[in-house]
Formats: structure tokens, C-alpha cells, sequence
């Protein structure tokens, strides 16, 4: 599987770009999966319901399926947080895996930059950075691409990968 990185400030647009390249990729006959890292805590399940009862009975893990999807929680309950490499593991056979958040994790990644939101690149900090996504062009010895094209991007991260 291979494995390409996004990265940004918030409120970049990191998420949004990620969502419309999905089906640029897919469109090209590519199976795509996708790891976010929250940097807060977050709940999928809705108090009440039976999973959520049954994880605030103790149990460590929950997979829930219907004719449509399946989803498996896992309960921390104190354990460290698993690094990419563990999460990649849970995932199924795919051609790419993206991976929003993560920054410090050595993936090549794509920083998502709005220069109007006045923060600093992060690529002369981040080694892994191997290209720009802006609204705006920037000088410097990265590919830039247009932010508002996922057409491009999604080339370039196919490229980029081996897979094209």
C-alpha cells in the first residue's frame, strides 16, 4: 500500500481537498482508504444506543455491521495511542492510503497553505513535504499546485507514489 501524507493549519482545507481528490483517484480505477488523526477526543456513537452502552459497560471493542457498512471501535481504556504503522495495519488491501494529520510521521505529504490565513509554511520545518497546495502561487523549491484543481493534485500524488 502506499501511503501519502496532508498537511496544514487548520482551516486550510486540508479535509476538503482530501474529499475531492477521493474520487479523482477512485475515477482512475485506484482503491483509496483514508486515516485522519484527531487531535481531541471524538465519538462516533451516540449516547443511549446499544453500542454506546455496551462500551460504557466496559467492553474494549465493539463492531458494529448492517447490509451497508461495518465499523470497529476500540476502547483505549489507557492505553498509549497507536502510531501510523499500527493504524495502517487495521486497514484493508488498498492502492493508497491518505493520511491527514500525522505531521511529524516521516510519510511524503502535501501542505495544504491559504497565505491569506497569514501562518508560516510548514515546509522548511518538515522534511517530508514534497509539494504545496495553495490558492495562491509561492516561490520556492517545491512543486506548487492549484489548491482549487483535484484533478492536479490527485495526478501529482499518483505520480509521485508509482502509480501512474
Amino acid at each position: 500500500m502506499k501511503v501519502f501524507g496532508f498537511a496544514g493549519w487548520s482551516g486550510s482545507g486540508k479535509t476538503t481537498l482530501i474529499e475531492q481528490v477521493i474520487p479523482e483517484i477512485t475515477a482512475r480505477g485506484f482503491k483509496v482508504s483514508v486515516i485522519k488523526h484527531a487531535h481531541h477526543g471524538f465519538d462516533v456513537d451516540k449516547p443511549g444506543k446499544d453500542s454506546w452502552r455496551h462500551r460504557e459497560a466496559g467492553a474494549s471493542e465493539i463492531l458494529l455491521i448492517s447490509d451497508e457498512r461495518w465499523v470497529l471501535m476500540h476502547e483505549m481504556r489507557n492505553e498509549p495511542e497507536p502510531d501510523l504503522a499500527a493504524q495502517l495495519r487495521h486497514l484493508s488491501p488498498c492502492d493508497i492510503v491518505l493520511v491527514e494529520g500525522f505531521k511529524s510521521v516521516d510519510i511524503p505529504k502535501l501542505e495544504v497553505h491559504r497565505p491569506v490565513h497569514g501562518r508560516p509554511l510548514l515546509y522548511p520545518d518538515n522534511p517530508a513535504i514534497v509539494a504545496i497546495a495553495s490558492d495562491a502561487a509561492l516561490p520556492g523549491p517545491l512543486p506548487c499546485l492549484n489548491l482549487n484543481d483535484a484533478a492536479a493534485v490527485a495526478e501529482f500524488i499518483l505520480i509521485h507514489q508509482g502509480l501512474l
